[in-house]
């Protein structure tokens, strides 16, 4: 860190709680962003939710993406801890389940477009929401794939672990958005 930067930082703040702060600033932005989109639905559409939505495949696809919440979690204790091996496999194991999670969501578009294309009023507020939480998704496993490849050969430690922190919480986010979206989706209706 350069010392102006340093000298800049409000008394007290160090570079780590400020990434903190931005990376929090970031995700309550992007929650509103989340907001406003799953809000749009009721207006679009109120509570109707034709009968062709696959609810096997939501409920499906929100399991994958908690059971990935627990593994992104696993990959940042063991990160914290030296736990290279384990490090590795739980980063990975999320990985995995990212792509599952965008390969379901390209057979929800397929099936979906069928019974309510994009010109519809529920097949817009599918399509965006799916498409923009697969976006996030999307780069969540591009960020893990990314800390993978800097901490195989052991990068991060008990002392220096906040790139893995930081792309966990990402994760988190990304999994914690499809938590409301999907009830949006799939369970509400009149």
């Amino acid at each position: 860190m350069t010392t102006a930067v340093r000298k800049a930082l409000p008394q007290g703040l160090d570079t780590g709680t400020m990434n903190r702060l931005g990376l929090w600033l970031f995700l309550v932005s992007d929650a509103s962003f989340f907001l406003a989109l799953i809000s749009s639905r009721f207006f679009v559409v109120r509570l109707e939710t034709p009968e062709d939505v696959s609810q096997i495949l939501g409920l499906g696809l929100t399991i994958l993406l908690l059971v990935s919440s627990l593994t992104a979690y696993r990959a940042e204790v063991a990160a914290e801890h030296g736990d290279q091996a384990n490090f590795k496999r739980y980063i990975i194991a999320t990985m995995l389940m990212g792509i599952l999670f965008l390969g379901g969501v390209g057979f929800e578009w397929h099936e979906a477009y069928k019974h309510f294309p994009p010109s519809t009023g529920y097949g817009t507020i599918l399509f965006t929401l799916t498409g923009v939480h697969a976006t996030h998704v999307f780069s969540g496993v591009l960020l893990l794939g990314f800390i993978y490849f800097k901490g195989k050969n052991g990068a991060y430690g008990p002392d220096d672990y906040y790139p893995v922190e930081a792309a966990v919480k990402w994760w988190h986010f990304v999994d914690v958005a499809w938590v409301f979206i999907y009830p949006t989706l799939y369970l509400v209706q009149i």
